[in-house]
């Protein structure tokens, strides 16, 4: 009598609990004559099992489980291994086929294998922290038994440095304890400390627990091996207890309108997408000089001396990213940030909204009626003005050519400021022009940094009299002119419900130096700040910036509001 040819069934069961648990593994468990798995796997599917031969062994013990699957089924039995998640990802799949492969097997004459899909961890728990990972994603397991730290360790790097969300499974155990720390560390010297972290642990099971916290305190929680952590990338908000990363970098939707501003044909064009592999090549191909573009997310100031369309096309997508539209352009103040029409012209698409701020001046805050009137014309029927507390008019045009605006604009004598996380230059109007002492200065600090691409918008406000009145020393930078020196102020918080003043950072500081003193701080926070890292964030992460030591704000008692959160 032929011999019957055996069969494994490497089942992956999901999370644990039954209704996660598919179809075709339901089937594979009841067809089986012998069931192989470590004891909290077979305890987690008790429920299914009816005559079939258990074979139980502990959490070290998978070669073993695999050996004896495979002795099992040349037996001619039908044998299923089971693993939580999925068979595939850190389960007993490849063990299986690298026992196989060791006795020299081949799929058409050996033992039969079929390997049945189950809902990994990463995404039962992502299910259960909201949507973190509908962008790029990888895995990484912290367990350093078979795989050498320094491998792991690389992995972490190179996934924090290329701003993977990361699922990290095995985390800690009773005798791992100091890896997650370690991977912690790392982590830090890529990604801001509120970075969203999620923390699972026994997903879909009677002992489920989610956590919401962040990167800077997640140690201070429960971790262990039935935990699965998720670590957010520099886009991942959270929103009502949600953990949700945005779909992309740069948006081609947009949420607030119920008609797409890019048809679905124009999605996927080129202009459209300025970041793609495609853009640089036809770049290349028309003899521009090839650039190497950041990952995410574009620049927000354009270079005078740049040429390339596709630098252009990438400005215009700064300027429009908050409205989740991809064409436009706009022309700053200051060399630095001043686009070339000639490039910006090409990128203008029809459906776009052209978006930049203007003023009369830094101190001037007096529009004409002749320059009112131009916005007026410039904004027509289908444009708006809105007028800021920064003594700005955000102007908006849709289909605008931002060449003919921006001409007309400077034309008239007016400021043109981009729109977005750039510098911006607050300043009081200097007691209606009359303290003009630092005037100068203030119109300086302009052209030196207004305008150019921050972590985050950065505002520096200066006031022209020791009376501080329009509160320079709230704001990210201030700047007060008293006694014919400088004062700096750093670190402030203007919104929220730990709110607070900048710290005095120093007294008396000349006026041939104030301005470097600025831009060294600027360089510093560019340089150095996480992607959407505020800065009062930042400098009390690092501590020092530009030789200017932070020092922890008062703990300030917050009563209830009448209104608001």
């Amino acid at each position: 009598m032929e011999k019957k040819r055996g069969k494994l069934l490497v089942i992956g069961f999901g999370p644990g609990a039954f209704e996660q648990i598919t179809d075709r593994a339901r089937r594979a468990i009841e067809e089986s004559e012998v069931i192989i798995g470590y004891n909290t796997y077979v305890d987690l599917i008790r429920g299914l099992l009816t005559t079939q031969e258990i074979v139980r062994t502990g959490m070290t013990e998978e070669v073993s489980r695999a050996q004896e699957a495979v002795r099992q089924a040349e037996m001619g039995r039908t044998v299923a291994v089971i693993s939580s998640g999925d068979a595939g990802v850190y389960g007993m799949a490849g063990l299986i086929y690298e026992v196989l492969m060791e006795k020299k097997w081949h799929p058409d004459e050996g033992v039969e294998v079929e390997v049945i899909p189950g809902i990994s961890s990463i995404n039962s728990c992502a299910a259960l922290l909201g949507a973190p990972i509908m962008h790029d994603a990888c895995t990484i397991s912290l367990s350093d038994h078979l795989t050498p730290w320094d491998t792991i360790a690389k992995r972490v790097e190179a996934a924090a440095a290329t701003d993977f969300v990361i699922a990290l499974y095995n985390p800690r155990s009773g005798r791992r304890t100091r890896q997650i720390a370690e991977t912690q560390r790392i982590l830090l010297g890529h990604r801001s400390p509120d970075t969203p972290v999620g923390l699972v642990k026994s997903a879909y099971r009677d002992r489920q627990q989610i956590v919401l916290t962040t990167l800077a305190d997640m140690l201070e929680h429960e971790i262990g091996m039935l935990t699965t952590v998720i670590i957010g990338n520099s886009s991942t908000v959270v929103y009502d207890g949600l953990m949700i990363t945005p779909r992309g970098y740069q948006r081609k939707y947009t949420l607030n309108s119920e008609e797409q501003r890019l048809r679905p044909s124009e999605r996927l064009q080129v202009a459209a997408e300025p970041w793609s592999l495609s853009a640089k090549e036809q770049a290349g191909a028309s003899g521009e000089a090839k650039s190497v573009q950041p990952d995410f997310p574009a620049p927000a100031s354009y270079s005078a001396s740049s040429s390339s369309p596709l630098e252009a096309a990438m400005e215009a997508l700064q300027i429009l990213e908050a409205k989740g539209i991809v064409s436009g352009g706009y022309a700053g103040s200051a060399p630095s940030a001043v686009a070339n029409p000639s490039t910006l012209s090409a990128a203008v698409n029809p459906n776009a909204l052209f978006e930049v701020g203007v003023a009369p001046g830094i101190a001037n805050k007096k529009f004409t009626a002749r320059q009112m009137a131009l916005l007026a014309e410039i904004a027509g029927e289908q444009g708006e003005m809105e007028y800021t507390p920064h003594h700005q008019i955000i102007l908006r045009i849709p289909g605008g050519d931002p060449e003919r605006v921006v001409a007309e604009l400077k034309a008239e004598k007016l400021l043109v400021f981009p729109i977005g996380d750039v510098a911006q230059i607050k300043a009081c109007d200097f007691c209606n022009l009359e303290k003009d002492g630092s005037i100068p200065v203030a119109e300086e600090l302009n052209r030196v940094i207004g305008g150019l691409k921050t972590p985050k918008e950065l505002k520096i406000g200066f006031n022209g009299c020791g009376m501080a009145c329009y509160g320079a020393v709230l704001e990210d930078i201030g700047i007060v002119y008293r006694k014919g020196a400088y004062d700096l102020f750093l670190g402030g918080k203007t919104i929220g419900r730990n709110a607070h003043p900048a710290q005095p950072a120093a007294e008396g500081i000349a006026a041939d130096q104030i301005v470097d003193t600025v831009e060294r701080i600027f360089r510093e926070y560019t340089d150095k700040a996480f992607p959407g890292e505020r800065f009062h964030k930042f400098f009390k992460r690092v501590g020092t910036v530009a030789g200017f030591r932070h020092e922890e704000q008062p703990a300030v008692a917050v009563a209830d509001a009448v209104c608001g959160d």
